[in-house]
């Protein structure tokens, strides 16, 4: 697998400002400079896979194309046994176009309907993608449970009512340093970076 290094440039293929800040946390130790898709101008694509991965992959195969870089893509959401697996690869369109995460999770809570089990987990699938074609994709998960009504400000999607094993705060509560090392996005990374750091 080839490698990125200290000064190389990146596209981070995401419209989602909250993941784009946090792929550039993880990227500065690298002295990897982390460029956002909207900041190219490019395209939203519409994601028509059916699993993280092949989302993740799409994603970043379509911005290493679009800008002749390195890109990297992130797709992830929240899974939640409960309830079929949902809201899973459907996690943002939950949200409604208006990316209203509180609708999205007061969704979550009204399909558990008082359901016992509240075990969920987060998924993040890192894919990174060449302009030439080569491509790897990185998956790491975060389990936890869910807690209503939400709690705290910080993150962004699901994470004020997302409480990981072993913690007592959100996501929404938790200083973003820890979350960083904790969250599924940081298992992912995690394995990217070895692969490819």
């Amino acid at each position: 697998m080839r490698r990125l290094g200290r000064g190389d440039r990146l596209v981070v293929a995401s419209h989602n400002s909250g993941k784009v800040v946090e792929l550039e946390a993880l990227l500065a130790p690298y002295g990897i400079a982390a460029i956002g898709a909207a900041a190219l101008g490019l395209a939203e694509p519409e994601e028509t896979g059916i699993t993280f991965e092949e989302n993740a992959a799409l994603k970043a195969r379509l911005a290493a194309a679009a800008s002749g870089m390195p890109a990297l893509a992130d797709d992830s959401g929240l899974v939640v046994p409960a309830i079929g697996g949902g809201p899973g690869i459907y996690s943002a369109r939950w949200a409604g176009p208006g990316k209203d995460f509180s609708a999205a999770m007061a969704r979550v809570e009204a399909e558990l309907g008082g359901k016992e089990d509240r075990r969920a987990h987060f998924v993040a699938v890192l894919a990174l993608a060449w302009p030439d074609g080569e491509e790897a994709a990185f998956r790491g998960e975060a389990h936890g449970g869910l807690v209503w009504p939400p709690r705290g400000a910080r993150g962004f999607g699901y994470d004020p009512m997302f409480v990981p094993d072993g913690y007592d705060e959100t996501f929404g509560e938790m200083d973003p340093e820890l979350k960083h090392r904790i969250s599924h996005r940081a298992h992912a990374f995690a394995k990217l970076s070895a692969a490819c750091l």
